[in-house]
């Protein structure tokens, strides 16, 4: 376990290395009542899950726990429409288990190390302009609280749990199993094609209409995009290729932007002047996910899906006239909406911006600058990904904000499940 050069206590950080945490002990349970003691026994908790998170959901200087070890079994209802899993378990392994039941989820996103529970709890999304985020899947949770105690939540049982719970953020206690919506299995058929940004942009409502999946990559100094779509297709065998774009030329471009940020509007116009086409097609839990080895900060924002067109065009313009030296693309996606009191899709359909920087480059001005401006276009932020909300702007995006934190003092009267993160937005 790493240790903080200031401190004794073990030093918890993020996938990006940006986010830490001095944690006064790490623990992986293996049974509930072990989990039920400790939760019970500290005076802060929070869950770490796979750190895929960029925002301090994780910190604390109470106790830190995995849920990676504890033990439990797929289970399936007995109409197949849905399956409980142990809450810890990740995407990964729990689509695999799915798979070899006949079922899928309905969507996911395009890495697969998340927890069920930290992808759920904070509105974790693939694309499609029909299909809404992992939360929207939960039918029921069962919680270990504040006092060890455990609880269900669902529409049946604790219903404004419930709909707290939906999108949680880990506030309300600690998810050792989750209810959710399954799918038969399907299989997917993944084209990648490079394009013009004009051309894309244009047709991009017929594009979402007529793909289940449509998304693109656009590098802010090139004109071209990298246009991905995923259609169900007859069952075939696995693809040979785990990942849908190699890294390994991008990974060199990033080092060399690290280095000397002034070539990186080159190394982009470069870069999207070679040839692009690819095509997987397999099982869909093997054809969502790619592998994402490059490490980076990302900010993302969910907009009214009028507005996303013109929202990219405007940060794209910006940073090149500034020739900022962004050197990842932004992506651009669709959602659809939910009833979900915390989620940033619960406005109306969405299309989604994500900006990345390089993990090894400046990144929090260019962040500061982009938010302010997708905030202009109606945008609110996706929960786990970099963004400055205060608790006003929390009041002013989400009309349902209060009525959550009353759920969460109910549940959680001393605060247990509080960061100083969260606190500032939600105690």
């Amino acid at each position: 376990m790493p240790q903080s050069r200031k401190s004794a206590l073990p030093v918890w950080t993020n996938w990006s290395g940006s986010v830490f945490a001095n944690a006064e002990r790490m623990l992986a349970p293996t049974g509930e009542d072990q989990l039920a003691r400790a939760i019970a026994g500290a005076d802060k908790v929070r869950v770490a899950g796979a750190g895929h998170s960029f925002m301090p959901l994780c910190a604390t200087s109470g106790l830190l726990l995995s849920l990676d070890d504890m033990l439990g079994d797929l289970t399936v209802s007995d109409d197949r429409s849905r399956a409980t899993a142990p809450a810890g378990w990740s995407l990964k392994k729990l689509t695999a288990a799915l798979w070899e039941e006949g079922l899928s989820l309905a969507n996911q996103g395009d890495v697969n190390p998340q927890s069920l529970a930290g992808s759920t709890a904070t509105g974790t999304h693939g694309t499609g302009r029909t299909l809404g985020s992992l939360s929207t899947l939960v039918r029921g949770v069962r919680l270990i609280l504040a006092d060890g105690s455990t609880i269900v939540a669902s529409a049946a049982e604790n219903p404004d749990l419930f709909e707290a719970q939906r999108l949680s953020l880990g506030l309300f206690g600690v998810a050792v199993e989750i209810d959710f919506d399954v799918v038969p299995a399907f299989h997917l058929e993944e084209r990648i094609e490079k394009r013009r940004f004009d051309e894309v942009a244009e047709s991009f409502d017929d594009l979402a209409a007529r793909h289940r999946h449509v998304e693109f990559w656009l590098f802010p100094h090139a004109d071209s995009v990298i246009l991905k779509t995923l259609d169900p297709v007859e069952p075939c065998a696995p693809p040979r290729q785990r990942t849908d774009v190699s890294e390994k030329g991008f990974r060199r471009m990033c080092e060399i932007g690290a280095a000397l940020p002034m070539l990186v509007p080159y190394l982009q116009r470069s870069a999207m002047k070679a040839p692009m086409r690819g095509r997987r097609k397999g099982p869909a839990h093997m054809i969502f996910p790619s592998d994402r080895t490059l490490r980076f900060e990302e900010m993302e924002y969910e907009l009214p899906e009028a507005n996303g067109i013109a929202a990219l065009r405007q940060l794209v313009g910006w940073i090149r006239r500034q020739r900022l030296p962004v050197t990842f693309p932004f992506e651009y996606r669709t959602v659809a909406r939910d009833d979900i009191w915390m989620s940033p899709m619960n406005a109306g359909p969405c299309a989604s911006i994500s900006m990345h920087q390089y993990a090894k480059m400046p990144w929090a001005a260019m962040f500061a600058e982009g938010e302010r401006m997708l905030r202009g276009h109606g945008g609110r932020p996706h929960w786990a990904k970099r963004h400055t909300l205060t608790r006003d702007d929390v009041d002013s995006l989400y009309p349902m904000a209060e009525r959550f934190r009353a759920v969460r003092r109910r549940y959680d009267p001393g605060g247990k499940f509080l960061n100083p993160h969260l606190e500032a937005l939600f105690a």
